[in-house]
């Protein structure tokens, strides 16, 4: 089979999903499909660029051995609770086993109505199609844990949102959709043998080694707080907003899922935020390590019946659980930093000039990607000039430099900070520019940028353009849901 199907989460019991064929589109075209990631899950990517791989995208065709479906999910969305969601605009076809042994969902978004639609298109617009394939594989050249893009095309069909739109559909590989919302629709149903199903499922599929001890569903909440607590700081350290922090959309495998209104910060304001539903900044920058726990903890809740009967005892165990995640974030933005500003000690000296660099950086407006980048053209044996040029307070510039040198070791820290501080992220005016372009049928930025950012820490004069902030003019203040 072109894609080697191998599905495990449609043979779960049926309140599971919903059986879901997509629904076809008027006149697909392909705008890339992703054939390093194809060839390592083992799919024909000569197949995909196919007039048949190509209605297989759309989902105008199903694939041979697929088992189409549409998710059950709940979640909290900005902190109240939906006891139904589910896969509204999404059709996992299904998964495929790579050639690293491991499992991976092939997912359809935008491929029409599902049982959880809610009276919405299920359709997705072109421009959150480009934006998750840009960034979902940023996130991954950049070592961040993420869902993947295989392919993204056009359907010949416009979409009603603010105003009429082109339409799109993106090919989404992840480890699986199994979200804490997930968790939360049979938990909100008193169901607990679904749980123990899905607890099952989620362990043997992502945790196994949790199956082995002496309460697997305490270790599969241990193991889901570990990876959200390693997963947090790699965000924190590139500057990258989520934007929508949803229990939907936290996935208990630890990447990072669902790029709706999600951005990177050019000027640091721990603050930030761009999305344009965010109206009280709940997940703004600073506030995505709280959440993240916010959410393990709705999570935790899930599986009290599970694991002891006795829920007093079992909420004094999850919480034991729980709070290990201060500790570990901690150690993991601290490393973050460190080497990101060639810190070599790991002491109380080096966690408060993290500290005050960040209050400086923000005073001043510093572009975040760029003031770190310059740093290691300093480390390098380059002047200061273009880092100071990013203060709004030259003496202030001037004044931490001072105190960098004194606590920091850049030519010893080089290689960190090197791998550390990327030279090209996506920028959200390119992105955008990028999205512009595309519904006028032009791709060009499009490819352009994913070309660029395939190599985000490697010196590429052709894409020096890409490195640099926005003007006044480019700057882009929200970001948008793709619903």
């Amino acid at each position: 089979m072109p894609i080697p199907f191998d599905n495990s989460y449609a043979n779960l019991p049926a309140r599971f999903y919903a059986v879901q064929t997509p629904t076809p589109v008027r006149e697909p075209k392909l705008i890339r499909v992703n054939r390093t990631l194809a060839k390592q899950l083992r799919i024909d990517a000569d197949w995909l660029e196919s007039s048949e791989g190509l209605n297989v995208l759309a989902g105008n065709t199903v694939a041979e051995g697929a088992a189409p479906i549409a998710q059950a999910y709940a979640g909290h969305q900005f902190g109240n609770f939906v006891p139904q969601l589910g896969d509204g605009r999404a059709v996992l076809l299904g998964e495929v086993v790579a050639e690293n042994g491991k499992r991976f969902d092939v997912q359809l978004k935008g491929a029409g109505p599902t049982a959880w639609s809610r009276r919405g298109d299920g359709r997705s617009a072109l421009g959150p199609v480009l934006r998750e394939y840009i960034v979902s594989e940023a996130m991954h050249a950049l070592g961040v844990p993420t869902t993947r893009a295989l392919a993204a095309v056009t359907t010949g069909e416009q979409v009603r949102r603010e105003e009429m739109q082109a339409g799109g559909v993106f090919t989404r590989i992840a480890s699986s959709h199994i979200r804490v919302g997930t968790f939360q629709y049979f938990a909100a149903q008193e169901d607990n043998d679904a749980l123990r199903t899905l607890a099952d499922y989620t362990i043997q599929r992502h945790y196994p080694t949790a199956a082995d001890a002496e309460n697997p569903y305490l270790a599969l909440i241990e193991a889901v707080v570990a990876a959200q607590a390693d997963l947090i700081p790699q965000w924190l350290g590139l500057g990258f907003i989520h934007g929508v922090m949803n229990t939907d959309n936290c996935a208990v495998s630890g990447e990072t899922i669902d790029y709706g209104p999600c951005a990177f910060m050019d000027g640091f304001h721990p603050q930030c935020v761009f999305s344009s539903i965010d109206r009280n900044a709940r997940y703004a920058w600073g506030n995505q390590p709280s959440i993240a726990q916010w959410n393990l903890t709705r999570f935790a809740e899930t599986l009290l019946p599970l694991i002891n009967a006795d829920k007093d005892a079992a909420i004094k165990v999850a919480e034991a659980a729980l709070g290990t995640f201060p500790d570990r974030f901690q150690a993991g933005y601290l490393a973050a930093f460190r080497a990101k500003l060639g810190l070599a000690k790991a002491n109380d000296e080096s966690k408060a000039f993290i500290k005050s660099t960040l209050e400086v950086f923000a005073k001043n407006e510093v572009d975040f990607t760029l003031g770190f980048r310059h740093l290691t053209r300093i480390g390098s044996g380059e002047d200061a000039a273009e880092f100071v040029s990013l203060f709004t307070d030259e003496a202030a510039a001037q004044t931490w430099l001072a105190d960098w040198r004194r606590v920091a070791a850049p030519e010893s820290q080089l290689t960190a900070m090197l791998a550390a501080n990327p030279i090209r992220i996506p920028r959200n005016h390119r992105v955008e520019q990028a999205i512009q372009a595309g519904y006028q049928n032009d791709f060009v930025p499009f490819h352009r940028l994913v070309d660029a950012l395939a190599h985000p820490f490697a010196e590429a004069a052709k894409f020096a353009d890409l490195e640099q902030a926005p003007t006044t003019a480019e700057r882009v203040t929200e970001t948008f849901c793709g619903t």
